[in-house]
């Protein structure tokens, strides 16, 4: 790989004619960077995928070629993606539903708004995977048909997808009203009764770990039904009956839905398993009563998971702070408090509730103001990347809190360019600052020259457009090629440097 030309292809500054010369010479590597310039005109777009067909799929994706641009037999992949976008011609799917290659018509069956008779030939493909991925994106109407395939892998598929009716999913997960399945993934492979071995030695075994089949596909049928408890279209009633079934992975995935009784969601609220509470405690359909019981559940991720509920009681989460490590994280209930709700968490007595409220960044001026002051390094530390601080504030954290914020107060959007090389000369020095002041847009050049003496920082650094060039084209050498290629991509690298880098034609 040539990471000097990789830079180059995504440097911003880098001129059409440049451009041009790239993509003349480009392999898969530059190619994929030129495919994600704003700047690439439709001309260069289409000499790209002459150069490099991989590079369409991309351009395609983004809508930056047309059917036109696109041969289907010599462009696969670019097909395939206009395809996916709807924006390709139907005689390229039904050239493709007939492709041999396995890959192209799996991803051709997951694209929707295919001609009839090219869905009718995707759901009598050969090869089941095929099939089976045409029934999870499909209509309505072809799902119910595919609900009775003879194989359990494509009905497993049916009851994943979204747009699958109630009463299909129901007859799925129940069995009533469908033939048995007749195939499996484990049963066209091997003899049964047979359990896939988690350390299988076959280097080429793709099942499952644990897969199995007795005859009745049962591992299959499992993530049948795993699949339609976490489909929301599966009527409650279907889904309620698993709340007491012996696989844990199930009662999993029924915790999570949001549609369950009360008296269901009691039940699984004193589940064995902790992984079913944990999902349960996150659950927004939860009542207040059993967010409180669960609140004082020490499984593990229950307390974790409940907090991140967006209902969860005020003061519940103001208890939770201070039982259960939640991070430095902006949780959905904070979130959304009301402006009573964040004056009460600001003038909590727990410093863990008022970390949470501090990683808001659209405090009243007020609570900000008084959160940047809090005695607790932890709450300051939180609350230092609010924006609208002033370099007074930023530096007064500093002064009193030192290298438990330094890091912090660097990633400040509002941090000074003078405070910025201050921090860069802290002792004792934070590496974390050097990372946040290299990518920092008001770092200045002594700032960032301080910052390429760090070994994380030095690759940030490089790409600083405010770097001085002719560290800049000194950097284009280095050992580490990260940092080369982050210096190719600094828009302050001299264009007549730029110029000598690209080879011509």
């Amino acid at each position: 790989m040539n990471h000097v030309l990789c830079g180059l292809a995504a440097n911003t500054a880098l001129p059409p004619e440049l451009i041009d010369r790239l993509i003349a010479v480009a392999d898969a590597d530059v190619a994929a960077d030129l495919a994600g310039r704003a700047d690439l005109s439709h001309a260069q777009a289409v000499a790209l995928i002459s150069r490099v067909e991989e590079s369409a799929v991309r351009l395609a994706y983004e809508g930056r070629l047309t059917a036109a641009d696109v041969d289907p037999a010599a462009q696969p992949h670019a097909a395939l993606a206009l395809l996916y976008e709807r924006a390709g011609s139907p005689d390229w799917a039904r050239l493709l539903a007939a492709d041999p290659v396995l890959e192209r018509r799996e991803k051709l069956a997951a694209c929707s708004g295919l001609p009839a008779d090219v869905v009718e030939t995707l759901a009598a493909d050969s090869d089941v995977r095929v099939v089976a991925e045409l029934a999870l994106w499909t209509t309505p109407e072809m799902a119910a048909r595919l609900a009775g395939h003879p194989h359990a892998e494509v009905r497993r598929a049916v009851a994943a997808n979204e747009a699958t009716r109630p009463g299909v999913l129901a007859a799925l997960i129940t069995g009533e009203g469908l033939p048995p399945a007749q195939r499996c993934l484990v049963c066209d492979r091997e003899a049964t009764p047979f359990v896939h071995d988690p350390q299988c030695p076959r280097p080429d075994c793709d099942l499952l770990p644990g897969a199995s089949c007795d005859g009745s596909h049962e591992s299959t049928v499992h993530d049948m039904q795993e699949a339609a408890l976490r489909n929301p279209a599966t009527p409650t009633e279907a889904a309620v009956g698993f709340v007491d079934h012996p696989s844990m992975l199930l009662r999993w995935a029924l915790a999570a839905r949001p549609d369950l009784p009360s008296e269901v969601y009691r039940q699984l609220a004193v589940d064995p398993i902790p992984g079913v509470r944990s999902s349960l405690a996150e659950n927004p359909s939860i009542d207040d009563a059993l967010m409180r019981a669960l609140a004082s559940d020490r499984g593990h991720d229950v307390q974790r998971r409940l907090a991140h509920n967006t209902h969860v009681p005020l003061d519940v989460l103001i208890h939770l702070a201070g039982a259960t490590k939640i991070g430095a994280t902006l949780l959905p209930r904070v979130a959304a408090a009301s402006p009573a709700e964040l004056e009460e968490l600001a003038q909590s007595p727990n410093p863990a509730a008022r970390m949470l409220l501090a990683q808001r960044r659209d405090l009243p001026t007020e609570i900000r103001d008084a959160l940047a002051t809090d005695p607790d390094a932890k709450v300051v530390k939180s609350i230092a990347p609010h924006p609208g601080l002033s370099e007074a504030q930023l530096r007064a954290m500093v002064h009193r809190h030192g290298v438990r914020v330094v890091a912090k107060v660097a990633a400040n959007p509002d941090a000074t360019p003078a405070l910025l090389e201050q921090l860069t000369r802290h002792e004792p020095s934070v590496q974390k600052a050097f990372r946040e002041v290299a990518r920092h847009r008001n770092a200045t050049a002594p700032a960032l020259l301080a910052c390429l003496a760090d070994r994380q920082a030095r690759p940030i650094a490089a790409g600083h457009p405010a770097l001085p060039p002719p560290v800049i084209v000194e950097l284009l050498t280095d050992a580490d090629w990260q940092v080369v290629e982050a210096a190719a991509t600094n828009p302050s690298l001299p264009l007549a440097v730029m110029s000598d880098l690209v080879p011509h034609p």
